[in-house]
């Protein structure tokens, strides 16, 4: 993912991010999330499973600009 133009570039290709730009696509993120349940009509059910998309995605987001996916992708589930 790249992200800015501020930072030096990593090894794969992307750009690095700074803390402040993270805390700040975090807050947007939650700000929109805050927007959409406050002001859009809609079933509880589908709020939580949209919510629960959201919180999966930025989770996934945050292990990938940390720099963690290789890790993750490693895990080998064996019966």
């Amino acid at each position: 993912m790249v992200c800015g133009s501020t930072g030096g570039a990593t090894p794969k290709g992307g750009h690095r991010m700074s803390l402040i730009q993270l805390v700040v696509t975090l807050i947007i993120v939650g700000f929109l999330m805050w927007l959409v349940n406050r002001f859009i009509p809609m079933q509880s059910t589908i709020k939580g499973i949209l919510n629960g998309l959201v919180a999966i995605l930025v989770v996934i987001w945050l292990v990938n600009v940390f720099g963690l996916m290789h890790y993750i992708t490693r895990f080998h589930v064996t019966r």
